[in-house]
């Protein structure tokens, strides 16, 4: 593969070109619905070109969805996006449905290979157990509620010191060696929230409604024990994670509050404030690893390269194809991703980046899922490429460590370069109870649907508050603290999928631990394990990438004890 071609698999079932609304791809549906299997080789041939099919309406979808993130104010690309969501999505969920049915009720189903297709058909099976015709119009209603957050959030910005700038931007100010700047940048942003609280209280409410509804008519008490089987959470389950958020508030909380108080013994102050957690205390100013969205990438595939050559030409790939669109502007949706092309092979990378370190963690981050597109885009059906998220984020967050020991490229000395490594693993160590907070802030949400939003902010402020509330004193800033929650879009946008970041971080700690042991053997089984793409269950794929599906407490303080390690090697005392 040179630096700039991507090959696209020649279609077999549909058109080269063909315009995707439900006229022009609705025979294509028929024709899998009523073809007549009567052999192995047929079923093979029946299940390729359903992947080719659903390749082509995933990439459709990603795109309409890519477009609008991009630009949230352009209500074309709103009404295309919607369109899809409305007159194709809720076809698409019948003819799944009858679809898998017709895989399950083959007579040559068993003669496939177990070892390939024994994920495959458990998830047909989950699917078809999960379905409710009822539920399509809800999905679709979701689908749109869901997208609002992208657009509320997207049009918020502040001004400081009288220039605009997104919150993302902004927040760069919480970096500075000046607190009065820091308070101010910081209020500014909290007030700018608080602004749309209720109208996203108000959204919330309406997504939870659904959610419990989707539930109720799939035969469950709640949400939570609906989406667990949805997420195909067949490795563990609800209990497992509360014994991992008990876990992560006895090994990790601690660890994070005698680091804060440590923090605020060096800045001459009895306690931190909620602006006081992001500068460097060393009173350096904050690093600036690029200056914009080019030389980040840029610099990101000579890190990549360095790494493995081959690594750093698929972001090549993707710079020469502008599947990247980097840089923070107002109109653009919150966060950032990495959208696979399921047709394409290739994945597009989307962020919000104000030029700090944090964005060259959320890079490389989506680099790693980049890479995790790239080396499973061969697998022979479309659905094989479904990675769980516990897989997924195993790529990406490996990645964010991996890369550290090739940061130079965006460090011109060793003192910035450790103080950055330094930044990468106390965010790494934040990232746990943060985690467990958003996730048992769920698990309280949809096992109590009918609360009220008096109720959501007291049950966020006392989940919080067990995880540390961010080890800063809040006394000034009560409403702030009970809005927090608003600012992770995961609540909206992709309901329970956060605990997998936990998970994953874990693995991801795991990871880094063998790769500073043997590098080359450390990146084989990572690229290993990622080829899999789901084709293994979750244990087998940690296994193969050389690391244990574990987050038991003892696990847990081994590698807390390992990070701690490495963190004071490049902390200045």
């Amino acid at each position: 593969m040179n630096n700039t071609a991507i090959q696209k698999k020649t279609r077999c079932f549909l058109p080269a070109t063909i315009e995707i609304n439900w006229n022009n791809i609705h025979p294509y549906f028929e024709d899998l619905v009523k073809r007549n299997i009567s052999s192995v080789s047929d079923l093979n041939k029946w299940m390729l070109d359903r992947s080719e099919l659903e390749a082509v309406l995933e990439e459709d979808f990603a795109w309409r969805y890519i477009k609008m993130t991009c630009n949230t104010t352009d209500e074309e690309i709103l009404k295309s996006f919607e369109d899809f969501a409305t007159n194709i999505e809720p076809q698409l969920a019948t003819y799944s449905n009858i679809l898998n049915q017709k895989i399950v009720d083959c007579k040559f189903l068993n003669e496939l290979p177990i070892s390939e297709y024994e994920i495959y058909i458990r998830s047909l099976k989950n699917q078809l157990a999960l379905f409710r015709a009822v539920n399509v119009p809800i999905f679709t209603a979701l689908q749109l509620a869901q997208q609002q957050y992208g657009s509320i959030a997207g049009a918020m910005s502040v001004t400081i010191e009288g220039q605009e700038y997104t919150l993302e931007q902004a927040s760069n100010f919480l970096k500075d060696q000046d607190r009065n700047i820091r308070k101010s940048a910081y209020e500014n942003i909290q007030q700018r929230r608080l602004q749309d609280r209720q109208q996203l209280d108000e959204l919330f409410n309406k997504l939870i409604e659904l959610r419990h509804q989707v539930a109720a008519n799939a035969g469950f008490d709640n949400f939570r024990d609906y989406q667990f089987q949805a997420l195909g959470r067949f490795d563990y389950n609800a209990a497992d994670c509360i014994t991992f958020h008990d876990a992560i508030a006895k090994e990790v909380v601690p660890i994070l509050k005698a680091n804060s108080i440590k923090r605020a013994a060096k800045m001459g102050l009895e306690t931190l404030s909620p602006f006081d957690t992001e500068v460097d205390i060393s009173g350096k100013a904050a690093l600036k690893p690029f200056a914009n969205g080019n030389e980040l990438i840029d610099k990101t595939i000579l890190c990549f390269k360095k790494i493995n050559p081959e690594l750093g030409n698929y972001l090549a790939i993707m710079k020469a194809n502008n599947l990247v669109d980097l840089d923070a502007r107002k109109g653009k949706a919150p966060g950032g991703y990495n959208y696979p092309l399921a047709e394409t092979g290739a994945p597009f990378i989307f962020m919000n980046s104000a030029n700090s370190v944090r964005d060259l963690t959320t890079m490389v981050h989506e680099g790693g899922h980049a890479i995790h597109t790239f080396v499973s885009s061969n697998l022979l059906l479309n659905d094989f490429k479904h990675t769980p998220s516990e897989v997924a984020e195993l790529a990406s967050m490996s990645m964010e460590l991996i890369s550290m020991n090739h940061w130079d490229v965006f460090f011109d000395n060793e003192a910035d370069l450790k103080s950055a490594k330094a930044e990468q693993l106390k965010d790494t160590l934040k990232t746990l109870p943060w985690v467990a907070t958003i996730d048992a802030f769920q698990h309280w949400i949809y096992t109590n649907p009918k609360h009220t939003n008096e109720e959501r902010a007291a049950a966020w402020e006392n989940i919080f508050d067990r995880f540390g509330a961010n080890f800063v004193d809040w006394t000034n800033y009560p409403a702030q603290k009970q809005n927090l929650w608003q600012k992770q879009l995961h609540l909206f946008e992709v309901p329970f999928y956060y605990i997998e970041y936990a998970i994953a971080q874990l693995g991801a700690i795991a990871i880094y631990r063998n790769y500073l042991a043997n590098p080359e053997k450390t990146l084989q089984q990572y690229l290993a394990a990622l080829k899999l793409g789901y084709t293994k269950s979750m244990k087998e794929i940690y296994e193969t990438a050389g690391i244990e599906f574990n987050f038991s407490a003892a696990y847990i303080k081994e590698l807390m004890h390992f990070l701690t390690t490495e963190l004071q090697k490049v902390t200045e005392e």
